[in-house]
């Protein structure tokens, strides 16, 4: 492995070009299963579940998600730079892996088992801080264990085969968490009709979710740990702390790395939006019910194993921005389509035999453009590693993917907030039982929603047409490096 001396005196190394094997793909990927498992509990379940079951107004349950979400954002970037320079045998990234894994899964099965009896001010707050431990948990192995990426190979393409895996799990695991509440975890029972609104579904499912994401933490950590041989390690440069901020604040003064966080901004606004409002979609506008959730996530599936397929594939036929871009305007277009249809009299009714096929195809693709758009802006932030190389001499994979979490939570958290107003702008009631909604209301909820999303998701796809490099100048990058590390 070739050396190059950094700016601030530090000693930084260049990961050698490299196909990885199976199992370093496959233990890479496996750790996004915990991320994926509290991402769909947060997105799709935490609001409905504390709004409808618990019974908290939904703009305070919002605005509670939001707030724990931009605390953890600020604490990312300092998980980050420690991550980055944290020593010993273990190098930087494992010691934070293994220690993530039980805070997280005892803050997830105390996140669905709020006590009973208190008043709304002390449920929301132990909702803020039993919300917080999970995710500042999960940074601590989310943000090392992605760093890992660009550190693993500085192949062009390998990176984006990299992070298929990683977000094929990610959605994996969350969608199998989904199929497995909706048709094990929140059925109907004598007390409650409703399987949405049954909170001992909910505390099944936090105690089988928090198995599972120990489980995926430490075997992703076990399996990559023949790696930490192969990784750079930091060198201390005996600097304090005003040059550790002045190197972090010259780390993320980089064009791509601004460039693919004004995009997040918009891509991850909108999701957040979207997911939160999901179940009540599904619910009060395509009349959904039983089987129909098991086909949606088999839809859903569909759409992450062709992300999983596609993406690394045509990647390789150019430069990865401008594809991502093509993902992002692709996804935009398909997932809002149905709402417009709808509002338009186009759409077949949800009583319609064809209405479910139809909009679970869309679904699907949508799906398979968004994730593609995502794994395809990952690897681009990998390549970002090299140029920000070039030019401080540091190599900061933790800074940069504690910038991509950072931007993902805090605007993700402003999603959920969004999503919360949506509800009460449009007046939509607490308890609402299917068909009970008046017809007005939820076509204020389509329009305002599928409007959203769209500008949002655009929005996204420009910034992304944007950024300032491709894979020539990351060959010549590379080149440069080694030329330097030699001398």
């Amino acid at each position: 492995m070739t050396s190059a001396m950094g700016s601030e005196g530090g000693s930084t190394a260049i990961p050698p070009v490299r196909k990885l094997t199976m199992l370093s793909r496959l233990s890479f990927g496996f750790g996004s299963v915990a991320y994926g498992i509290k991402d769909g509990g947060f997105a799709t379940f935490l609001l409905l579940f504390y709004n409808q079951v618990v019974g908290l107004p939904a703009a305070a349950v919002g605005a509670v998600i939001a707030a724990v979400l931009v605390m953890e954002a600020f604490a990312d970037p300092l998980v980050g730079f420690l991550s980055d320079h944290t020593q010993g045998r273990w190098g930087r990234r494992h010691p934070w892996m293994y220690a993530s894994a039980l805070p997280i899964a005892l803050g997830w099965v105390m996140l669905w088992n709020p006590p009973s009896g208190w008043s709304d001010g002390a449920l929301l707050g132990y909702l803020f801080c039993s919300a917080l431990l999970v995710r500042l948990a999960l940074s601590a192995f989310e943000i090392p264990s992605a760093a890992m990426g660009p550190e693993l190979s500085t192949d062009y393409d390998e990176r984006t085969r990299l992070f298929s895996y990683r977000y094929l799990f990610a959605w994996s695991g969350g969608l199998a968490m989904l199929a497995l509440s909706y048709a094990i975890f929140l059925v109907p029972d004598a007390t409650h009709p409703i399987g949405l609104q049954n909170p001992n579904g909910y505390a099944r499912m936090a105690a089988f979710g928090a198995v599972a994401m120990f489980v995926a933490i430490i075997g992703s950590s076990i399996g990559l740990h023949p790696e930490i041989k192969h990784l750079p390690r930091h060198v201390p440069t005996g600097e304090g702390g005003a040059a550790h901020f002045r190197a972090f604040a010259q780390t993320v003064r980089n064009r791509g790395f601004i460039i693919l966080m004004i995009a997040g901004v918009f891509a991850y606004t909108a999701q957040g939006v979207s997911f939160a409002l999901s179940n009540y979609l599904y619910q009060f506008v395509w009349h959904m019910k039983g089987g129909d959730f098991q086909w949606l996530t088999a839809a859903l599936f569909g759409g992450a194993v062709t992300a999983f397929i596609v993406a690394p594939r045509v990647s390789r036929t150019g430069d990865k921005h401008r594809i991502g871009a093509a993902f992002a305007i692709a996804n935009a277009v398909l997932i809002t389509s149905p709402y417009f249809l709808r509002l338009l009299g186009v759409f077949p009714p949800p009583e319609s035999p064809i209405a479910l096929p139809l909009l679970l195809t869309i679904f699907a693709a949508n799906t398979a453009c968004g994730i593609s758009s995502m794994i395809i802006g990952a690897a681009m932030l990998s390549d970002v590693v090299e140029e920000s190389e070039m030019r401080t001499g540091r190599r900061s994979e933790g800074v940069f993917f504690a910038g991509s979490f950072f931007v993902q939570k805090l605007v993700g958290g402003l999603g959920t907030l969004l999503a919360g107003t949506i509800l009460s702008l449009v007046a939509f009631p607490a308890a609402a039982v299917p068909g009970s909604v008046p017809a007005e209301t939820i076509d204020r909820l389509v329009l305002v929603f599928a409007g959203v999303l769209l500008f949002f998701f655009l929005c996204g796809a420009y910034a992304y047409s944007r950024f300032p490099f491709g894979r020539a100048e990351h060959a010549a990058r590379l080149a440069e490096l080694k030329v330097q590390g030699a001398a």
